[in-house]
C-alpha cells in the first residue's frame, strides 16, 4: 500500500513538473484533436497535435468551409465568440472547421454544418480549395456553399450570434475590421460564384 502512495506521489509530482515547464500539452496529449498535415495541394503527409498546428505556420493543416445562402441570395455569417484567441468578435464565414485526422472530408463537412449552423441534410457544392497563411497558422481550405432557410446557432460557446447579410451590406463593410481577413479574402474569391 505505501509503494502506491509513493507512486502517486511520484507521478503528482512529475505533472507538476511538466506543469510549470510548458509541457502540460505533451502530458493530455491523448485528450487533444489530432489534425492531418498536408502539402499545398491538400494531400494529407502526415499529422500533428492541434496546438501544434497553431504555433507552426510551417504545418499546412485542412479546413472547410461553408457559405449558407438563402432563397433571397443573402449570406448567412456568424459572429466569432468575444472568447476565441483569433479575430474575437469578428463576423466570419458561416461554416467554418478542421478535418480530424482520419475523417473524410464529406463527414468532416456534415459535422461542422450541423455542429456550427445547424444545417441538417445539406446539398453542399464544392467552389475551390486555397492556402491561407497567417503569422499563426497555414490551412488549406476546401470552399462549399449550400443552399438553406434557417441556420441556427448551435455552437453557443464559440459563436455569439449569426444572422443573413446582403451583398451589399458586406461589400459596405469590407475594410472596415467588422469581418475576420479571412472571409474577407474569400468573399473577394468566390462572391461571383455565389451570386
Amino acid at each position: 500500500m505505501n509503494i502506491f502512495i509513493a507512486q502517486f506521489f511520484y507521478l503528482l509530482l512529475i505533472v507538476n513538473s511538466m506543469k510549470t515547464n510548458g509541457l502540460e500539452k505533451e502530458f493530455v496529449a491523448d485528450a487533444e484533436e489530432m489534425l492531418p498535415i498536408t502539402d499545398e495541394k491538400g494531400v494529407v503527409i502526415g499529422k500533428a497535435l492541434r496546438s501544434v498546428c497553431h504555433k507552426d505556420n510551417t504545418l499546412i493543416h485542412p479546413v472547410v468551409h461553408v457559405h449558407i445562402l438563402n432563397k433571397e441570395g443573402k449570406i448567412f455569417l456568424q459572429k466569432r465568440s468575444m472568447k476565441k484567441l483569433i479575430q474575437p468578435g469578428k463576423w466570419d464565414t458561416s461554416v467554418g472547421g478542421h478535418i480530424t485526422f482520419g475523417e473524410e472530408i464529406e463527414t468532416a463537412l456534415k459535422r461542422e454544418a450541423w455542429e456550427e449552423a445547424g444545417v441538417e441534410n445539406g446539398d453542399f457544392q464544392f467552389i475551390t480549395s486555397y492556402l491561407w497563411e497567417c503569422p499563426l497558422e497555414r490551412e488549406f481550405i476546401r470552399v462549399y456553399k449550400c443552399r438553406y432557410e434557417n441556420p441556427k446557432i448551435i455552437a453557443v460557446g464559440e459563436i455569439d450570434e449569426g444572422r443573413f447579410f446582403s451583398f451589399e451590406e458586406i461589400s459596405q463593410n469590407l475594410g472596415k475590421g467588422f469581418f475576420t481577413p479571412n472571409f474577407e479574402t474569400e468573399f473577394e474569391k468566390i462572391k461571383n460564384v455565389l451570386l
